[in-house]
């Protein structure tokens, strides 16, 4: 592949699914930079690494919302 070559943005990914940044996930969870990355630390949200970013698939702010809300419930 040539350096000048148009790459899909994250090729292979569903078309809806969105990587967030810590601040973006802490902006809908309404928590602060600390606890975002207490959970991403524990791995009770999943994320990955590009270079030295962390970013959060959609799907795994989604799933970490679900399952919080089933761990509620069975409580």
């Amino acid at each position: 592949m040539h350096a000048h070559e148009p790459v899909a943005p994250y090729a292979g990914l569903d078309r809806s699914e969105e990587l967030l940044t810590v601040p973006q996930v802490m902006a809908r969870l309404q928590l602060g930079r600390s606890t975002v990355y207490d959970l991403l630390r524990t791995g009770q949200l999943a994320s990955i690494t590009l270079g030295r970013a962390r970013r959060i698939p959609t799907h795994a702010l989604t799933d970490f919302i679900r399952t919080r809300l089933e761990q509620e419930a069975a409580a």
